[in-house]
């Protein structure tokens, strides 16, 4: 099933008098339970198509379909709903609320969709314990390690069962060992039939993914699957 479809893209800021492209033409397909990381040097314009995917922005041309619906010409409350019905986000900074404990930041999105009280503290627990933190609900983000503050992220992102999870470098602000956790834990989400686009810098992450897209000045420079690769449950990453 196509989640994501992406016809010639192209988006241009104007800096003053100067016109900037951040993204030249863009064309891609992403399907539901596909592991993809887009990679590429700055100013290759994977921020700004992170931002498209997870309409944060819209197009100054081209198309974009999201589940069958164009997003393209959106307006920003209609953008909001998607962002908060369909797209998990997973920062590099985190974005935690530092006064309000794991519960209350994983609780979040279904408070804007407006879920009822019991309901939401229930899914918000059963979010927290699949990424591991049953015993740190009541805790703040400053009583949590930087791979626990992650994993309080990967549950808000999970608890509304979105289309996608977007994760923007998860793993930026982590040592290298906490990052291969939480790296493990993805592989665990993605097995679990969730879509899941991976921004990063770092070749060793973007390997976790199935299919590698690669931008250089605006454009895909290669869209590859990754084969062969031995996930941590022992399985062959092949493509299928």
């Amino acid at each position: 099933m196509n989640i994501i479809n992406i016809e010639h893209i192209a988006k241009i800021y104007e800096v003053g008098t100067e016109k900037v492209h951040a993204l030249a033409d863009v064309s891609l397909t992403i399907d539901k339970n596909e592991y993809v990381a887009i990679m590429g040097p700055s100013g290759s314009g994977k921020s700004t198509l992170m931002n498209m995917l997870g309409c944060l922005d819209t197009p100054t041309k081209g198309l974009y379909e999201f589940k069958n619906e164009n997003v393209s010409q959106m307006t920003d409350n209609e953008l909001a709903k998607i962002r908060n019905r369909e797209i998990g986000f997973v920062f590099q900074t985190f974005n935690l609320l530092p006064r309000s404990d794991a519960l209350h930041n994983v609780e979040l999105p279904l408070i804007y969709s407006g879920m009822a009280s019991y309901e939401r503290k229930e899914r918000a627990k059963a979010a927290l314990e699949s990424v591991g933190l049953s015993d740190r609900i009541h805790h703040k983000p400053n009583e949590l390690s930087g791979g626990q503050r992650q994993r309080v992220a990967v549950a808000r992102a999970l608890v509304t069962s979105p289309a996608i999870i977007l994760a923007d470098e998860p793993t930026g602000n982590l040592d290298t060992k906490t990052g291969e956790e939480i790296m493990s834990l993805f592989n665990d989400i993605y097995e679990q039939g969730n879509t899941i686009i991976l921004v990063t810098h770092e070749e060793y992450i973007a390997e976790h993914a199935k299919r590698i897209i690669r931008l250089r000045d605006g454009l895909v420079e290669s869209d590859e699957f990754v084969k062969n690769r031995i996930l941590p449950n022992g399985n062959k990453n092949v493509p299928v």
